[in-house]
Parts: C-alpha cells; sequence; structure tokens
C-alpha cells in the first residue's frame, strides 16, 4: 500500500509541480554566512574558556563542550553550503562529500537536542532534589552519559549517508524518490524518538523548576533571588532553542513528508515545501543561540551562591548544589 501512494507522487505529483525554491538561493547563504560567523565566534570562545580555563568539569560543563563540538562541526561545514546555495544548487565536490554534509547537519540537530535535555535534566535533579542529587549526579556519570548521546546518534544518523544522494548536481537535503518509501519511517521514528521525546521531558523538567524557584525561599535557603532569575533566563534560552529552531523545523518538515507521501494537491506540495525550507533557515540558529547558555551560568553566576550557602546548615549539601547546579 505504501508503494502505492508513493508511485501517485513520482508519477503525478511531482511532474505537475513546480519544487523549486530559488528563493533559498538567497536567503540561505545570507542566514549561512551570519551563523558562520557568529557561531562559530562564539563556539570558539566558550571551547576556549572550557578547555583552558576551567580545570574542573562539572557534569554541566561537560554537557556543555559536547554542546559545542556538536555545533562547531556543523559550523565548519557551512562555507560549503554557502557555495551550493549561492551557486544556484550546483554541488562540485562529489556524492561522499554531500553525503558527509549532510549527516552532519542531523548530527548536530539532534546531538543538541539530546545535550540539551541533558542540562535540563541534571538541572532539574539539582535544583528539585538537591540531597538526592548528591548520589546521582557527578562528573564521571555526565562522561558517560555523553559518550552514550554521542554513540546513539551517530548510530541512528548514519542511515542519512545512505538515503542522501546527488542528483542532476545537487545535493539532496532527504532522499531520492525511489527511497522516499523507506525514508519516510526512518525520518519519522527520529523524529519522535530524538525530537518529540526529548522535548516532552525538556517542558517538564523546566516547567517542575520553575514551580520550585518561584516557592518563597525557606530561612536559610540556598538559592539566592539572583540565582533564582539567572536559573530562569537559562530555562527560558532552552525553551526557545526548542520552540524558535527546532519545532517548526520538525512541524513542516514532517506535513511537507506527508504531502509528498500521499497524492496532494500542487498547492499543499508546494506550500509545504516552502515553509519547510524556510525552518532550516531556524534549525541552523541554534548554534548561535547555544553559547548564551553557557555566558549565563559564567563565573558571575556561581560567585552569587557561595555567600547565601553559608547560612546553610549542611556544608556538603550546599558546596554540592553550588558545583552541580550552577557549572
Amino acid at each position: 500500500m505504501a508503494t502505492l501512494n508513493v508511485s501517485s507522487v513520482n508519477s503525478s505529483a511531482f511532474p505537475r509541480c513546480n519544487l523549486t525554491d530559488d528563493f533559498n538561493n538567497i536567503l540561505l547563504p545570507v542566514t549561512y554566512s551570519v551563523v558562520l560567523v557568529f557561531g562559530l565566534l562564539l563556539n570558539l570562545t566558550v571551547m576556549y574558556t572550557i578547555v583552558f580555563r576551567i580545570k574542573h568539569w562539572s557534569p554541566n560543563t561537560i554537557y556543555m563542550i559536547n554542546l559545542t563540538v556538536c555545533d562547531t562541526f556543523y559550523i565548519l561545514t557551512l562555507p560549503f553550503l554557502i557555495y551550493y546555495h549561492a551557486s544556484k544548487k550546483n554541488w562540485p565536490f562529489g556524492e561522499v562529500f554531500c553525503k558527509l554534509i549532510r549527516f552532519l547537519f542531523y548530527t548536530n540537530l539532534y546531538g543538541s537536542i539530546l545535550f540539551l535535555t541533558c542540562i535540563s535534566v541534571h538541572r532539574y535533579i539539582v535544583v528539585c532534589h538537591p540531597v538526592r542529587s548528591m548520589g546521582l549526579v557527578n562528573a564521571c556519570r555526565a562522561r558517560y552519559v555523553s559518550v552514550l548521546v554521542w554513540v546513539v546518534v551517530l548510530i541512528f544518523q548514519a542511515p542519512v549517508l545512505y538515503f542522501t544522494q546527488i542528483k542532476k548536481e545537487r545535493c539532496s537535503d532527504t532522499t531520492a524518490d525511489h527511497l522516499f518509501v523507506h525514508f519516510l519511517p526512518y525520518s519519522s521514528f527520529i523524529s519522535v524518538s530524538f525530537f518529540l521525546i526529548p522535548f516532552l521531558l525538556v517542558i517538564v523538567c523546566n516547567s517542575l523548576m520553575v514551580r520550585k524557584l518561584i516557592q518563597p525561599s525557606r530561612v536559610g535557603g540556598a538559592i539566592s533571588q539572583n540565582s533564582k532569575r539567572k536559573s530562569v533566563k537559562m530555562i527560558v534560552i532552552v525553551m526557545l532553542v526548542f520552540i524558535v529552531c527546532f519545532v517548526p523545523f520538525h512541524l513542516t518538515r514532517s506535513l511537507h513528508y506527508v504531502f509528498r507521501y500521499l497524492t496532494v494537491s500542487c498547492n499543499h506540495l508546494v506550500g509545504s515545501r516552502i515553509v519547510y525550507k524556510v525552518s532550516r533557515h531556524l534549525a541552523s540558529i541554534n548554534s548561535c543561540i547555544d553559547p548564551i547558555l553557557y555566558f549565563l551560568a559564567g563565573q558571575g553566576f556561581r560567585r552569587s551562591l557561595p555567600k547565601k550557602m553559608k547560612q546553610d546548615q549542611n556544608a556538603e549539601e550546599d558546596k554540592h548544589l553550588s558545583s552541580s547546579q550552577i557549572d
């Protein structure tokens, strides 16, 4: 039954529809150029600070350096994509490099989502369960989790290397028509497992953290008002990355893929393709927003805790909270 729908798309929908997106040949080079300049500068700054200025890495620092590496790998592919779109989709770099470019895009996309989820879960545990977190979160476990994230992302994004193909000197960002029947279930699985489930987890963790942070502080509480404000700011940034960068991309891509799979009108097919292509601009800017998380949790934020923590009855708990929640 699946092949029937795909054949209808291949034989009827595409020949009758003009699926060109020439506007992207202007907009994408501009977007990618901005991300290349600012994203590279911000991520290299964060990477330098973490590697050369911080001696002891907390769990949050470990997740941040992995997020930064993830973004940097993707940013380094942008000069080739800028040339590709500026030359009106002429890809002279060969099919192998085309596969690598697309593979790195999705590795960055889902690596970023999972590491942002790790940061949210880690902060939830420390903020909402400070005593229990002393036995649950530490740098060693964060390293194991980071390795697991990389292994899972690389394994499940590997099929992109198979589905990506060059057609008429174009480096496709989806797959060829004859492979689409196999690509659709794979893409659907990835969207649910690597976006929808982590997104719901981030919403739950951040909502519970906000509820905890807005509660009146007890006498001698460990978290100062300044720290609370900055924690809320970090929550807002994480949610902003998801809502602005990841949600539109996955919604519009899913819609376009469904329209491509089914027999739909040309207007619907073209319209869904346009909004999907526009959402790629938003998905790319996450590499510029991610470093802001680190700057919000900088030294000034960490210094805002100790004075208030000295009033706490349990010095060991305070010490753990200071290092785990903020770093």
